[in-house]
C-alpha cells in the first residue's frame, strides 16, 4: 500500500513505514460505530488527518481486501463482509464463549427459554453467542453478531452499570437526560442484575454480569416473551440467570465479592462509600 510519507532516514526504523500503514488502516476501520456505519471520503479523510489522494489510496486498498465495501450512488463506505470473518474468529477465541457454552446450554434445559451471551465491542453490547433450541411453541432466537441498545436492552444496562463511565461514551449525557435510566442503572449495581428494561414486541430479556477478577467482560441474559418471562430480581429465572453468571464467573478466575454470588461491588457514590452486594442466592429448580 502506497504512502505519501517521507522516506525514513538512515537511522530510522526500516520497519515504521509498514507499521504506520498498518496503524492507518486501523484508524480507518476504527472510524465506523453503530452510530456511524457509513462514512464518506471526506470523512475518513478527517479521521486519517491526512491528504484526500493519501485517504482515498487507502480505502481503495481496503475495498480490494474485502475490509471495506464502497457505495457509488450514494458516495460513502462501509465495513466490508471479511469483517465479518474477522469478527466470527475473534468471537471463538474469546475464553468466556468456550466455557459460557455448556453452562449457557443446561440453563437452557433448566428454564426452557433462550439464552444469549453479549460482549462489550466499546461502543455497544454484541451478541456471540445464543442458545435457543428450546421446546416451546413460541421461542425467541437472537442472531449472533446483533447489536443490542446499551440503554433499552437488558444487557447493555448492564454493560451501563458496571463498565466505567469513560468506557461507555456518551453515558454521563444520557443518565443525565433520563431519570429512569438512573434508577434502573443504579438498581442493577444493587441487585447484580437488569431486570426491569422495557419489552419491545412482546419480547422481554434479563441479564446479569460475568466478570474476569476485576473486570466485567461478558452479559448473560435469558431472552422470552413477556408471559414466560417475569419481571423482578427475586423471580425462579432470575436466580437462575445469576446462579449461572457466578458459576461461568467463577471458572475465569474470578476473585468475586465473599458473599458466593460472583457480582463485582459496584463502583462507590464518591464518597468512599460502595452499595452492599447482593444476599447470596440457592440453586432454582427447572422453571417454564
Amino acid at each position: 500500500m502506497a504512502d505519501d510519507s517521507p522516506s525514513p532516514g538512515k537511522n530510522a526504523d526500516q520497519s515504521a513505514p509498514a507499521i504506520q500503514t498498518v496503524q492507518r488502516a486501523a484508524v480507518i476501520l476504527n472510524a465506523f460505530t453503530a452510530a456511524r456505519p457509513r462514512l464518506s471520503l471526506n470523512e475518513l479523510t478527517a479521521s486519517l488527518g491526512t491528504s484526500k489522494a493519501t485517504a482515498h489510496r487507502y480505502t481503495k486498498a481496503l475495498r480490494e481486501s474485502n475490509l471495506l465495501r464502497y457505495d457509488e450512488r450514494e458516495g460513502l463506505y462501509s465495513l466490508g463482509p471479511q469483517i465479518l470473518t474477522l469478527s466470527a474468529a475473534a468471537r471463538a477465541a474469546m475464553p468466556v464463549i468456550s466455557i459460557a457454552g455448556p453452562h449457557m446450554q443446561q440453563l437452557v434445559r433448566e428454564i426452557d427459554e433462550t439464552v444469549v451471551l453479549s460482549v462489550w465491542d466499546g461502543d455497544t453490547a454484541v451478541v456471540v453467542r445464543a442458545d435457543d433450541n428450546t421446546d416451546r411453541v413460541i421461542r425467541v432466537s437472537v442472531r449472533t453478531g446483533s447489536r443490542l441498545s446499551r440503554t433499552e436492552s437488558a444487557q447493555g444496562r448492564v454493560f451501563c452499570a458496571f463498565l466505567p463511565e469513560d468506557d461507555v461514551v456518551g453515558l454521563a449525557d444520557e443518565l443525565a437526560a433520563s431519570a429512569e435510566l438512573r434508577r434502573e442503572v443504579d438498581k442493577i449495581r444493587r441487585t447484580g442484575i437488569s431486570a426491569n428494561t422495557p419489552s419491545a414486541n412482546g419480547v422481554r430479556s434479563i441479564a446479569a454480569p460475568i466478570f474476569r477478577g476485576s473486570t466485567l467482560i461478558a452479559a448473560m441474559a435469558i431472552v422470552g416473551t413477556t408471559t414466560s418471562v417475569p419481571e423482578g430480581t427475586d423471580t425462579p429465572l432470575a436466580i437462575a440467570l445469576q446462579r449461572v453468571a457466578a458459576l461461568v464467573t467463577a471458572e475465569l478466575g474470578s476473585t468475586g465479592t465473599g458473599t458466593g454470588t460472583g457480582h463485582h461491588p459496584a463502583p462507590d457514590d464518591g464518597n468512599g462509600h460502595r452499595p452492599r452486594p447482593p444476599a447470596a442466592r440457592g440453586s432454582a429448580g427447572r422453571v417454564s
